[in-house]
């Protein structure tokens, strides 16, 4: 009994002496197994990254939410593919009453489109209401939407807004309802379409006549510098043609002379030299008026 008690003792202590090495080697093994494992775990993770990244640029373009429909914090990149697929048109009206571009000297940044009162105005893309406000004296009613594709799409004067801030909408959703709140005089619906805030042409990424896109995708190439610069030279050229047409104004003014006068009398007359009344009139300082002479001064 004491032998078979012994060979028991001997037994188990032979079994704790050798559990922690089993179980460090189970840890060995499974080391590796870990380490793979966090490996693809990044490696899915960043695959996950990109794909939102690509689902969804605005994720990446934009630095704010924001509550200015349109200034927003983001760095706009030199060009853009923006990917205007699973689209809907904003309404089924065919009809643009006033186009983008100047309009009472001022830029008016998007499209007018017949709309009547209680019409069905729908999200253009996917995305996530960022506004919904009431501008009295501007849009009246309207929504901005911030969509994964990377623009922001604004809508204007409508009756009554069918969403609320930070609502997430599918393309086709029904967003509000056709109206003519704020500065209008008529029931339409105003449509803009920006990227990073700045503002693009919306028949350039839809046509209303045919409700539907202009194309899968749409470039956006960032020249707003050079637009400006455009800007400048064009107001350049302006004052340029606006001085010189002062300038000619100004040439056309005439003396008649009468009996006695000179060359000097006239000049002093109006204000000018003598050396510019021969340059006018293709005289010399010699040359003998004549009585009834018509002469150009400035």
């Amino acid at each position: 009994m004491k032998i078979y008690l012994k060979t028991i003792i001997a037994f188990v202590l032979t079994l704790l002496s050798i559990a922690p090495v089993a179980a460090q080697d189970i840890l060995a093994r499974q080391a590796p197994i870990d380490a793979r494992m966090r490996a693809v775990d990044s490696v899915s993770l960043k695959r996950l990254l990109q794909k939102e990244s690509f689902s969804n640029p605005s994720a990446m373009l934009y630095g704010n939410w924001g509550e200015h429909y349109a200034r927003n914090k983001a760095t706009v990149p030199d060009s853009f593919s923006i990917v205007l697929s699973n689209f809907c048109m904003p309404t089924t009206s065919h009809i643009v009453t006033s186009d983008y571009g100047m309009r009472r000297g001022k830029l008016h940044k998007g499209v007018d489109i017949k709309v009547y009162t209680g019409d069905t105005i729908r999200a253009a893309f996917s995305g996530k209401v960022r506004i919904v406000r009431y501008d009295e004296k501007g849009f009246g009613n309207y929504i901005v939407i911030r969509h994964h594709n990377g623009l922001e799409t604004i809508y204007g004067h409508m009756q009554k807004s069918l969403v609320d801030q930070d609502d997430e909408v599918r393309a086709g959703t029904p967003i509000g309802l056709g109206g003519s709140t704020g500065r209008t005089a008529d029931a339409h619906l105003h449509f803009e379409t920006r990227f990073c805030g700045i503002a693009i042409d919306p028949t350039h990424l839809f046509d209303f006549r045919n409700q539907d896109v202009t194309g899968n995708t749409y470039v956006f190439h960032n020249d707003k510098k050079s637009s400006t610069a455009l800007a400048q030279a064009r107001k350049a050229k302006e004052e340029q043609a606006s001085n010189t047409t002062a300038s000619s104004k100004k040439q056309t003014h005439y003396h008649k002379v009468t009996k006695g006068e000179t060359l000097s009398a006239i000049a002093h007359k109006h204000h000018t030299t003598v050396d510019n009344l021969c340059r006018l009139n293709r005289i010399s300082k010699t040359s003998t008026l004549r009585l009834g002479q018509i002469l150009k001064y400035n």
